[in-house]
């Protein structure tokens, strides 16, 4: 089977809702009645944000990180590739964004073949300059910290191969807000003028 090139995007398409045009004019706010600001550490990480908060998107999910792995999670009560999970998100009418800084190695783009509504479904881009991890859903929740989308970055390897993360997960809602805000400054090109490693980014070359 062909690998496939999936492609990138930038901007909202004309299928997306208008809030996801630009992060501060989405109309999914975070929770007010309960603000909660949590530490999460390695295998919480993928208990609290690969198996709890993404599989509740109704909306969008928003990822973003540097490096970007095949990475098997708990799907139906067997190990499946996560863009499985991405996948019945998409199938849901849940709109992927996905920003990250290197390509993904061999397994993800093969994984990424047996998924074709994530072609359509999920939108990427690729900033050289990214070296956040952040995830949001919805607008009402949000993790950020050192966590890569990784097996061993989000906690789903075992104890004695997985890496030592932290981070944190909120629904204050000017966290979340503020991650956003960032997440939406790289998604949108806003620093892509002045930036001095446009050699480094084939997607700023695609759009040139």
């Amino acid at each position: 089977m062909a690998v496939v090139l999936y492609p990138y995007r930038r901007g909202a398409s004309a299928s997306m809702p208008v809030c996801w045009k630009f992060s501060h004019q989405c109309t999914a706010e975070p929770e007010q009645s309960v603000k909660t600001v949590e530490l999460v550490t390695d295998r919480d990480i993928y208990t609290r944000i690969i198996l709890e908060e993404i599989p509740r998107a109704g909306s969008f999910v928003w990822i973003g990180t540097s490096d970007l792995k095949d990475l098997y999670v708990a799907v139906r009560r067997r190990m499946a590739p996560f863009l499985e999970e991405l996948s019945d998100l998409v199938q849901r009418g849940v709109a992927i964004r996905l920003i990250h800084a290197k390509e993904p190695g061999p397994a993800f783009r093969r994984d990424f073949d047996r998924y074709p509504s994530l072609i359509d479904g999920m939108e990427r881009i690729l900033c050289p300059r990214v070296h956040f991890k952040c995830v949001v859903v919805d607008g009402r929740f949000a993790y950020m910290g050192s966590a890569n989308l990784t097996g061993a970055g989000m906690g789903a390897k075992n104890e004695r191969r997985r890496n030592f993360e932290m981070g944190i997960a909120t629904t204050d809602a000017d966290i979340v807000r503020g991650i956003m805000d960032e997440f939406d400054g790289v998604w949108m090109g806003e620093h892509c003028g002045a930036c001095d490693r446009k050699e480094f980014c084939a997607d700023y070359r695609d759009l040139a």
